[in-house]
């Protein structure tokens, strides 16, 4: 008999690292890639505001498990009943969020992964979420069948994740532009501003900004914008910003889980190893070497990417090219982000078309009436927008 019960790290550690290592994650038809979770298998989703892990039991066997975390996001926007505030305001809603979904290979076909999700859906709303979501990968047929076909969940986003590798040389930060960190409470100010009304923004922005996986929030604006290209205050750019300019946030997955690419043919690995040689030997040729990815390796996650004006994408750029650099200062193997397919300054963010996935999937599915704070119908209904906020707790 399958047995679904709450995850405990005394007795369950060694088990649901063992489920971990035996499943791979991403998309098919392409190498294999394993997680290691430094150790905390609960990490994941132990920076949420509510979390929960469930472990799938077969005798004294761990076979499967699940997270699943709790939090208030924005569904949609309307505009205020006063007259002075013109901009439109957020609708916030209760979501739930199913990540870390993993039954062990020798185990499936069992509807191990069906009690998995309907004991998670059970605590979400004895929580009182209204929506839960979710990513898989658009090619990985059993999963989506699973929610779509066995728990009523409906394709909902595509977004794309965009990795790049971190090379062995620095890469140049365009001169043209100048970059600013912000303080947590500036950049708390500044989301709260500009992408309050973004699908998915978390209304507790400012504990995902003051968390200490958070390196930082940088501000890119042409130079020569201030004086001295020095910081005026972020009273001075709200009230004046300049014309084209681009934000973005950096989350350390470093410090949570490795990544390792296996699968890999003796010629692919010769080859990488030779283009690190060559670019560490010659770093001011600035060749795109492989990194060390068929070891554990750690990555950076860009969050809160956006941007306004003419040259946002060349900010966006700048600010990615400062993002590779600090990621190759602590070791990382590659530094990625996710945002929508229709995310205007996606053409600045650089990637590897091999390492990156052009859509992924989002599902969702209403476990129960709106009560949000607003109206905006049922939410799985609801047409994308040009933009969509990834919130990192939930990488």
């Amino acid at each position: 008999m399958i047995v679904v019960r709450d995850f405990d790290e005394s007795r369950d550690r060694v088990g649901v690292e063992e489920v971990e290592r035996r499943c791979e994650v991403g998309p098919s038809g392409k190498l294999s890639l394993f997680t290691d979770l430094l150790g905390d298998p609960i990490c994941r989703v132990r920076h949420s505001p509510a979390f929960l892990m469930l472990v799938a039991e077969l005798g004294e066997e761990i076979v499967g498990m699940i997270r699943g975390c709790i939090k208030t996001v924005t569904c949609g926007k309307k505009l205020s009943r006063h007259i002075k505030y013109s901009k439109p305001l957020p609708i916030y809603t209760k979501v739930a969020y199913i990540l870390g979904l993993r039954v062990s290979p020798s185990h499936r076909r069992m509807g191990i992964g069906l009690k998995l999700v309907r004991a998670m859906e059970d605590w979400f709303r004895e929580n009182g979420a209204e929506y839960c979501y979710l990513a898989t990968e658009n090619d990985n047929e059993a999963s989506v069948k699973l929610f779509t076909d066995k728990c009523g969940y409906s394709k909902f986003r595509t977004p794309s994740i965009l990795v790049n590798p971190v090379y062995a040389h620095r890469v140049p930060v365009s001169k043209r532009v100048a970059i600013f960190q912000l303080s947590p409470h500036e950049a708390e100010l500044l989301y709260r501003r500009r992408f309050s009304t973004t699908e998915f923004f978390p209304r507790d922005i400012d504990s995902v900004l003051n968390n200490k996986l958070t390196l930082g929030t940088f501000l890119a604006v042409p130079r020569g914008t201030y004086e001295s290209d020095s910081w005026p205050g972020l009273d001075m750019f709200i009230s004046d910003p300049p014309e084209s300019w681009a934000v973005l946030s950096i989350w350390n997955c470093n410090d949570v889980f490795r990544l390792e690419v296996r699968g890999a043919s003796r010629m692919k690995r010769t080859f990488a190893k030779t283009t690190r040689i060559i670019d560490k030997a010659l770093p001011f040729l600035r060749l795109p070497s492989v990194p060390e990815v068929f070891r554990p390796f750690g990555m950076h996650f860009l969050y809160g990417l956006g941007g306004e004006g003419p040259r946002a994408v060349n900010m966006v750029k700048a600010l990615c090219a400062y993002a590779h650099n600090l990621a190759k200062e602590r070791g990382c193997g590659v530094v990625a982000t996710e945002v929508s397919s229709r995310e205007p300054v996606k053409l600045g963010i650089p990637h590897w078309k091999r390492l990156s996935c052009a859509e992924d999937l989002w599902c969702i599915k209403r476990l129960g009436e709106d009560y949000s704070d607003g109206s905006v119908g049922d939410w799985t209904k609801s047409p994308p927008g040009m933009s969509i906020f990834v919130d990192p707790r939930e990488v």
